[in-house]
């Protein structure tokens, strides 16, 4: 009848209609599954994956049939279900004591005590060999009635001086093969010193139905520097939000922007929401995330990550 409006749903079938393109065309186009875009010509939105999805849908589905998507939006925006923040599952993570792992670090100053001490170790050595044998030449020369003279006492000091004796000799060998076997010491305690544990990806949730997987991942042990990496060579929607709703990525994502590197360095947590999984790959500091549930199956995946833990 004349005077009533066409609904979009109409409208856009009978466009696809006129351009002689099948829903099966229109899904290998689009990379929407064909039944949603049954559901939006049947203008049953509540089929849809979420109420974000509606109009990100309807306007592919323009574009890919030759109308104009945003002057169709802006003539049935009332008609169309309004985009609201959906509500993200809520988990709740386990509390997990953390024992410090930080390794002991030996400032400079600590490193030079060991040679210190040997240093003073050979000097209080030496210093006491000395000693004795002073006192050894000084019982011996009683012993025997003798004073020694001036010049007597100046060729001691001058043969003292030249030629040091066996015991002294030994007693140098001593010092410095001592000092040899506490620096290999050290070394050998530098190299047993444990190095950091790499970071994983652990999967702590995962749950799946109605054509959508969700799937929870901590990474341990992780980095100060922290890089998701996005990588597709097809097209698809993808939504990114860090903790507290921030928004990271919000739109297509195909080769042309892929892959695509995220700095979550820091973040609580991070939701990645893909629409087709299946065209996806997500690595996090290079390490492939593998998803719990077949992508093939469940085409739409939620997935978060909690970089802290």
């Amino acid at each position: 009848m004349d005077g009533v409006k066409m609904g979009i749903g109409t409208r856009l079938k009978g466009s696809r209609e006129t351009e002689g393109i099948t829903l099966d065309e229109l899904q290998e186009t689009t990379k929407i599954q064909k039944r949603y875009l049954q559901a939006i010509e049947d203008e049953n939105f509540g089929i849809l994956p979420g109420t974000f999805y509606a109009r990100a849908f309807i306007k592919e589905y323009a574009t890919a049939v030759g109308l104009n998507a945003e002057e169709l939006l802006e003539e049935y925006q009332e008609e169309l279900p309004q985009t609201e923040a959906e509500e993200t599952p809520q988990y709740t993570q386990i509390q997990r004591s953390r024992k410090s792992t930080t390794p002991a670090k030996s400032s400079a100053v600590f490193a030079l005590i060991p040679r210190i001490i040997v240093v003073l170790l050979i000097i209080g050595i030496l210093f006491a060999a000395w000693y004795f044998l002073k006192q050894s030449l000084s019982d011996s020369s009683s012993e025997n009635g003798q004073e020694p003279g001036d010049n007597q006492v100046i060729l001691n000091e001058d043969q003292e001086s030249e030629q040091p004796s066996e015991e002294d000799q030994e007693t140098n060998d001593t010092n410095e093969n001592s000092s040899e076997t506490k620096e290999d010491t050290n070394e050998d305690k530098k190299s047993e010193e444990p190095s950091e544990p790499e970071a994983e990806l652990e999967l702590v949730e995962e749950q799946s139905g109605g054509g959508q997987a969700t799937a929870v991942f901590d990474l341990k042990n992780a980095p100060d520097k922290v890089t998701a990496t996005l990588e597709t060579t097809a097209r698809t929607w993808l939504t990114v939000e860090s903790d507290g709703g921030e928004s990271m990525y919000y739109d297509f994502f195909d080769a042309d922007n892929s892959p695509l590197e995220l700095d979550i360095s820091g973040k609580e947590s991070v939701f990645i929401k893909i629409g087709h999984a299946p065209d996806v790959s997500i690595k996090i500091n290079g390490e492939a995330l593998e998803y719990p549930a077949d992508p093939n199956e469940y085409v739409v995946q939620n997935i978060t990550i909690n970089p802290n833990n």
